[in-house]
């Protein structure tokens, strides 16, 4: 992989708590959505999210904050070779809140904070010029420090013939100028900030800021004026950011009225939260200038991705993928709300996921009934049996990626736990094992509110017993709590899988579960993975895939279940499965556990013989599993 990127951020970075109430005041808030933060930092993961290879220069603590940025940029696909880790100060902290559509109060925690104790010395020529571009925002210019680092790095750009740009992104109480309860406040005349920033412009080959920004660049509240300052001390590109009338471009001369300029068209969307809008637009925009196109369509992609940005809940999460934006484009509105647009919500949701799963081998010990019917369970034994099983396949995985279990939380909670930040792929099941129709596990609540507990990894599983021959009241009634569970997975950022057994209700053929597929997409859900029986005939498959590719291209695919069954059978039903790309692995359970399960809970088999046994024949079905793909692709 190239090592070559095509812009670095250099500036502020920030965990954002953001009130999850609408409509209160900051003070009322009882609950906070956590995201990645920071101007610079946004603008790093909306480039990479359309496709530029972004990295960004900043600082974070050495503690949990900052691994979290740390770990979020790089599930954003952001270069962080330039992150320093600062033992002696802590990552800066925001909270914002959303009061109505004029009001969006926020606090900056930011005294002395990691990206603060940037020196000139932190900043590597090799790196910078590793990118096309450096992209610097306005924050940093404030403090004599921060300002030597950006302006070292922006000097090696230049002299390397490399693009700059600046994000004016100005905030008046972190220059000094407004008081810690106005971090909301976005102007405040200063004739010292204008003459800073007045000093620097000319390192720029583009200028981007609202019109309040650029009265403080220029010096001026009235913005031509302000604009012809600006000119005065630099030829970059200007561009002005005008709210809902969109924005423009001046690549030469102010003229006499801002519409005499180069615009892009803009988009009328339902102001939501203005919070981040800016660094979406700039993340557009950074797009369209470094691919070349011209201003209108560099334009088009800003307003368009500040669209996307005002209508939805947080910064960098509400930011579009590539293809998202395309889709947008082609589709068009359909409602001024997009975060209530479902088509284009799925769309979001499916092309910014974390994480690649190209290949599943995922042991299954989530079994609860299997395991409290065997001779001599106990809770307690059970809570042991499933660590045992997660040792197993750690063992197995050895940190290598494309291996994963299901595990539940009621006898196995300490496994499920320890499992987390392993990098297993981890599904926890929320049915009542063996109910039709479906009931939920108590644990999930009544509302199934306490899927907000859950631990973001995991993925919501459930499993179904369903049949196309199924009465109307049976099925109307599943697929209803379907609905409300993938619902609510989805409301609190959790993956979905579904699990579908039509055997167990009555006979099948080759169009048993497509049929169920279909319908289960009819009602407007759609898992990111699906979990299937493993078919007898190929065409079985071939119906099943195309039921699934026809109503979600984008879906991250299936494994296949193994219902108990031998080793050799497993064997054959994977060499089929196989052959379909969208198959990604196995699921499978008893097949693995269930010997050395009834043997340790009868105390003849000790706990490092369970785990060697069940590790065994985990690893001869992931073996079984890779060969099968590979005599598959040949």
């Amino acid at each position: 992989m190239s090592d070559k990127l095509d812009l670095i951020t250099i500036g502020r970075s920030s965990v954002d708590l953001y009130g999850a109430q609408i409509g209160g005041r900051l003070e009322d808030m009882g609950s906070f959505d956590k995201y990645i933060g920071g101007s610079p930092t946004n603008i790093a993961c909306g480039t990479a999210r359309l496709g530029l290879r972004s990295a960004v220069i900043t600082g974070v603590g050495d503690e949990h904050m900052g691994r979290f940025i740390r770990e979020e940029l790089a599930r954003e696909g952001v270069n962080t070779d330039g992150v320093k880790t600062d033992p002696d100060r802590l990552t800066a902290l925001v909270l914002l809140g959303i009061r109505d559509q004029e009001q969006f109060p926020l606090i900056f925690y930011r005294e002395n904070c990691a990206d603060m104790g940037l020196t000139v010395d932190d900043i590597d020529p090799d790196f910078i010029r590793r990118a096309r571009a450096v992209v610097a925002t306005g924050t940093h210019l404030s403090h004599p420090q921060v300002e030597a680092a950006t302006l070292k790095a922006l000097n090696i750009a230049r002299e390397a013939g490399m693009q700059t740009a600046l994000d004016i992104d100005y905030r008046p109480n972190l220059w000094g100028v407004a008081g810690h309860g106005e971090g909301e406040s976005r102007f405040v005349e200063s004739a010292a900030v204008t003459a800073k920033l007045q000093s620097t412009l000319h390192l720029f080959d583009l200028i981007v800021g609202t019109e309040e920004e650029f009265h403080i660049a220029g010096g001026s509240t009235d913005t031509l004026k302000a604009l012809r300052a600006v000119r005065k001390v630099s030829g970059a590109t200007l561009v002005c950011k005008r709210g809902a009338k969109g924005a423009v471009a001046f690549t030469g001369d102010i003229p006499a009225s801002l519409d005499e300029s180069e615009a892009g068209p803009g988009f009328p969307i339902e102001v939501f939260n203005v919070l981040g809008a800016g660094d979406g637009f700039m993340s557009g925009l950074l797009k369209g200038w470094l691919d070349g196109e011209d201003w209108p369509t560099a334009l088009k992609y800003a307003n368009a991705c500040g669209a996307f940005a005002v209508s939805r809940h947080g910064c960098t999460p509400a930011y579009p993928s590539w293809e998202e934006l395309q889709f947008f484009f082609k589709r068009g509105i359909k409602r001024p709300d997009l975060r209530n647009d479902a088509e284009l919500e799925q769309v979001h949701w499916a092309t910014n996921r974390h994480g690649d799963w190209p290949v599943m081998r995922v042991f299954a010990f989530d079994h609860r009934a299997q395991l409290e019917e065997m001779a001599g369970y106990t809770q307690e034994k059970g809570a042991r049996f499933k660590e045992l099983c997660l040792d197993a396949a750690l063992q197995v995985q050895n940190g290598a990626p494309g291996y994963g279990i299901l595990c539940d939380n009621r006898i196995g909670r300490q496994a499920l736990h320890r499992a987390t930040g392993t990098g297993l792929w981890i599904g926890r099941p929320t049915e009542l094992p063996g109910s039709r129709p479906i009931e939920f596990e108590p644990e999930l609540g009544a509302d199934l509110g306490r899927l907000r507990e859950w631990a973001r990894e995991n993925v919501v599983k459930l499993l179904v017993f369903c049949h196309p021959d199924d009465d109307g009241k049976t099925a109307g009634m599943q697929v209803a709590r379907v609905k409300r569970l993938f619902t609510a997975a989805r409301r609190n950022h959790l993956e979905f899988l579904l699990e579908i057994i039509p055997s167990k209700v009555g006979p099948v053929d080759d169009a048993t579960s497509a049929t169920l597929i279909q319908f289960f997409y009819e009602a407007g859900i759609y898992p990111d993975w699906w979990k299937l029986e493993p078919f007898k005939t190929e065409k079985a498959w071939a119906n099943a895939v195309a039921a699934i590719e026809r109503n979600d291209p984008r879906t991250r695919g299936i494994v296949v279940l193994g219902l108990d069954a031998p080793e050799a059978e497993l064997a054959a039903s994977f060499a089929l499965a196989a052959r379909q790309p969208l198959v990604k692995g196995f699921a499978v359970g008893r097949t693995i556990f269930g010997d050395a399960a009834r043997a340790w809970m009868k105390g003849e088999m000790t706990d490092a013989q369970a785990v060697a046994e069940m590790a065994d024949t985990y690893r001869r079905l992931c073996d079984v599993w890779d060969a099968a793909r590979t005599e598959a692709a040949q």
